[in-house]
């Protein structure tokens, strides 16, 4: 994995413009390139061995994949989390991310109004120069 393209932090409606970059091993989304996503919601379906759930942040539901580590910690449904890892498209099934980090948001006031305004100023102030200017550093 290559830590030098950040996690960005995007709604499952960016996300499933995403495509597989030629060039690199990475997700390319309008010219920008990345491994790991970053997305936040609620949980809305978890798997009967906890290796599975299903994240809904209000734009769409992405199958979130546990390693070992993660499926100890309880995560339940209705519970709103913080979800970072490689992301994955794949035929005939939804599209998955394969948790590389996870955290309870629950207990956070306004967790989703801010969320969405992260999203926002990450692409006015990152995302557009990138997709704008592909030469900008």
């Amino acid at each position: 994995m290559n830590y030098e393209l950040a996690a960005v932090k995007l709604l499952y409606a960016h996300l499933k413009h995403a495509v597989e970059s030629p060039s690199e091993n990475a997700m390319d989304l309008h010219g920008i390139l990345f491994q790991r996503a970053w997305l936040q919601g609620i949980l809305v379906w978890a798997s009967p061995d906890g290796d599975r759930l299903l994240l809904d942040d209000g734009t769409g539901v992405i199958e979130l994949c546990l390693n070992p580590e993660f499926r100890r910690r309880g995560w339940r449904i209705g519970m709103y989390v913080m979800a970072v890892g490689r992301y994955t498209v794949r035929t005939d099934e939804p599209p998955m991310i394969q948790i590389h980090k996870m955290v309870d948001l629950s207990a956070s006031p306004d967790r989703e109004a801010m969320w969405y305004l992260e999203v926002l100023e990450a692409y006015k102030f990152f995302y557009q120069r990138m997709i704008d200017d592909p030469m900008h550093d």
